[in-house]
């Protein structure tokens, strides 16, 4: 095993300083970066999916439980699977309270293709909170790119966003595989979204007060003072 190089504290000073304006760089490129993914275009998805859960039947416009977007993570779990993925299983574990997501207007949920009688044991046996939808007999998987038939039928792992106006629900944004390293926070989530982190730096400006959500007014609170 190769460690890293013993210095006196001046010299591991100056090397901790180089690299900081290299890692300033980079924080600037990634909020340019999510300027540019605000920008993208969104597709308006209206294809009556049917979910299940421990409430019954839902669609994707229940997903959102009111809210303005929609963040799911796309959960590897066949229905041939007698328990969910481990990696997903890894990523899961690091959500936090969601709380804070939703102060911001945005709902989180995780969606696999195992039938709801699987997951819910297995989301039992992990201590999960965090609400789990069965999108068993539906397209959603497939249509979202996660589920693949053919031969050789696989699934992958994957982050889709969403955004509602009214009764309406567009797709915005989707990433997979290593687009999902470094995911997990709240902020890390909202990057992701149309609305971002509804803050009046961000790019473009206005974007979330057009949308009547008030930029910046949800300062991060213990997660049990939000009202909702």
């Amino acid at each position: 095993m190769t460690l890293p190089q013993i210095v006196s504290r001046e010299e591991w000073r100056a090397a901790r300083e180089e690299l900081l304006v290299k890692e300033k760089a980079a924080t600037r490129a990634r909020d340019a970066l999510n300027a540019e993914r605000r920008g993208l275009p969104m597709v308006e998805t209206d294809k009556q999916y049917v979910f299940e859960s421990g409430e019954g039947k839902a669609t994707l416009l229940d997903l959102f439980r009111g809210r303005d977007q929609l963040v799911v993570y796309h959960f590897m779990f066949a229905p041939e699977w007698d328990a969910g993925c481990r990696s997903c299983s890894g990523f899961l574990d690091q959500i936090g309270h969601l709380a804070h997501l939703r102060a911001r207007g945005t709902e989180f949920a995780a969606v696999s293709r195992a039938p709801y009688t699987k997951i819910l044991p297995f989301k039992a046996r992990m201590g999960w909170t965090v609400p789990w939808y069965s999108s068993y007999d539906s397209d959603f998987n497939y249509d979202f790119q996660v589920s693949f038939g053919g031969d050789e039928p696989y699934e992958r792992p994957g982050v889709s966003c969403f955004l509602r106006d009214r009764d309406r629900v567009f797709h915005t944004y989707s990433t997979y595989e290593r687009g999902l390293d470094g995911l997990g926070s709240t902020t890390s989530l909202l990057d992701l979204t149309a609305l971002g982190r509804q803050e009046e730096w961000e790019e473009p400006k206005g974007r979330a007060s057009a949308w009547g959500v008030p930029a910046g007014s949800e300062r991060v609170r213990y997660h049990d003072e939000y009202e909702d």
